[in-house]
């Protein structure tokens, strides 16, 4: 699978850097390319944020990278996180930069789009944008952990939200927390 993997400069560089963990860049091509204010971002939320081998890191401001190109074969772009700012520029049709068009052309050709928002609340404009890029065909997959895995710490809580994210990519996840019934061993509300 070839994978364009974007980043903006929301809050919630974590789950960035565990979606890098969890995919195999050894059996796909992944591709990243980070805004100038992600960049930032992830340098102080993570400290040190770890690019794995084999991932091919591209500047925001290269527009001769092929994925903003609807004639390179592309499976699924994934920004994450995503500011709202981004989203709205996306939604509007903004090709400025490597991230915002080949966004754009993932739109376009009809390719998988996964946007991951983490800011909140939303105002009535982002709500809307929300719904403008469901509507042309990608998903808005927002950074809302869930806690039935039981997580005990920030990299559990964020791989609940990246679990989500390599379902949607189709790829394997062996350590994802599947619900399952609980009916013998339930306790009365």
């Amino acid at each position: 699978m070839k994978i364009v993997i974007g980043a903006t400069g929301a809050s919630g560089s974590i789950y960035l850097q565990r979606l890098l963990e969890q995919i195999n860049a050894s059996e796909h091509e992944v591709h990243l390319v980070m805004t100038v204010h992600a960049r930032q971002v992830a340098d102080h939320e993570l400290m040190t944020f770890r690019l794995p081998p084999k991932v091919l890191q591209h500047p925001d401001n290269d527009m001769n990278v092929p994925f903003v190109s609807g004639s390179a074969r592309f499976d699924a772009m994934v920004i994450v996180p995503c500011s709202m700012s981004t989203l709205g520029r996306i939604a509007t049709g903004s090709g400025q930069g490597a991230l915002l068009r080949a966004a754009d052309v993932f739109l376009k050709e009809r390719r998988k789009l996964i946007v991951v928002p983490r800011e909140t609340p939303w105002s009535l404009i982002q709500a809307r944008n929300v719904v403008t890029l469901i509507e042309a065909g990608a998903i808005v997959l927002p950074a809302i952990p869930s806690f039935y895995s039981g997580p005990k710490n920030a990299n559990q809580i964020a791989d609940t939200v990246v679990w989500r994210i390599l379902d949607q990519l189709g790829l394997p996840s062996p350590q994802a927390f599947r619900w399952q019934s609980q009916q013998a061993g339930r306790r009365p509300i």
